[in-house]
């Protein structure tokens, strides 16, 4: 992927950056995306192709780069009272939402378009931040909390498996043991001293 496309632009780069995203989306729903070409999402966005591809070096960088901002979480995620809860509902809605024909597309785009592997950790990154956000609460609960890597070998990796994979083989009940084989691994949290 370009370098310069992975940075948080501002001002006027971010201006570019939005609409030409903006413009990837609206194409895509209108003609379907085998029909996307950088002029046409140039001329949409209001830009030159050449500012596309000055900034995003072709139309698969592009698609990966939108894949990725695509694949953000759009909020932390809910509090359901305990660890063990709130990681039950997160990795289900991860399941669903990445398995779906949308996720899938979006996650073979932002690896594709990314030779450097920087959407790769972009999108780890995603996930660590919800995973550190269940884990602060539970803690801050007196839970005990599994690392954060112990959660995405035991839970996230498997996930990402079938969901790439083996879509059809993922239910509430095969994230529920993960998260169980993640959180069962997890000591109890020390009793207060009296």
């Amino acid at each position: 992927m370009n370098p310069r496309a992975s940075a948080r632009p501002g001002g006027r780069s971010a201006r570019v950056q939005q609409s030409v995203h903006q413009a990837v989306r609206e194409l895509e729903a209108e003609l379907g995306r085998d029909a996307l070409t950088v002029p046409l999402v140039a001329a949409r966005a209001g830009v030159t192709p050449s500012t596309v591809y000055r900034r995003w070096g072709d139309l698969r960088e592009l698609l990966s780069d939108v894949a990725v901002e695509r694949l953000r979480p759009d909020e932390a995620p809910a509090d359901h009272g305990s660890l063990r809860a709130d990681l039950e509902a997160w990795a289900e809605q991860f399941a669903e939402e990445m398995s779906s024909a949308a996720g899938r597309t979006y996650i073979r785009d932002a690896l594709l378009g990314d030779p450097e592997h920087g959407n790769a950790a972009r999108c780890s990154d995603y996930a660590v931040e919800q995973l550190k956000a269940i884990g602060v609460r539970a803690a801050g609960r007196g839970e005990a909390v599994p690392d954060v890597e112990t959660l995405l070998d035991i839970v996230v990796a498997p996930l990402m498996y079938r969901i790439l994979f083996r879509p059809s083989d993922l239910s509430a009940a095969y994230t529920n043991r993960l998260v169980e084989a993640a959180v069962g691994r997890t000591l109890p949290a020390p009793s207060p001293k009296s």
